[in-house]
């Protein structure tokens, strides 16, 4: 299986550091990731009474589950160890950043994980720049070939 990923998260953020960590999910949602149906769009991360959650991914209803369906963009539990969700807490609080989701993906051992990202957002001149050097990289490896 292979993940799926927040493109847009590196064109708005500075990724400081990253984490793996577990979701709770339903049964309907599980099946709907392993079918690729998930929009990162405006999703972040919160602690709240010393809990991770995930909040705005969307994760997309099964069409053939009838009523057992899930809401799909409710807060999910995001599963880390409380030395993690402490140590985040404080770069979070202190520091101004942010924990935004950057991947998902169905690990070896047939569980869903998600890559989750301590972050900077950029200002507006940042991403022009990192532009123009993506650019850059893509024009010196065009004259490469």
């Amino acid at each position: 299986m292979k993940s799926i990923k927040n493109r847009k998260a590196l064109h708005e953020y500075f990724v400081i550091q990253r984490f793996e960590a577990g979701i709770a999910l339903k049964g309907t949602e599980i099946k709907s990731i392993r079918a690729g149906m998930v929009n990162f769009k405006d999703s972040f991360a919160k602690i709240v009474n010393g809990e991770c959650w995930l909040n705005n991914f969307h994760i997309s209803p099964w069409e053939n589950a009838a009523f057992f369906n899930h809401q799909p963009e409710r807060p999910r539990k995001l599963l880390l160890h409380k030395n993690e969700i402490n140590r985040l807490r404080a770069k979070v609080d202190e520091q101004g950043m942010t924990l935004i989701p950057l991947e998902i993906y169905i690990n070896d051992k047939g569980l869903c994980k998600l890559s989750l990202a301590l972050a900077k957002g950029k200002k507006f001149f940042d991403k022009r720049e990192s532009l123009h050097k993506k650019d850059m990289e893509r024009d010196k490896a065009r004259d490469e070939k």
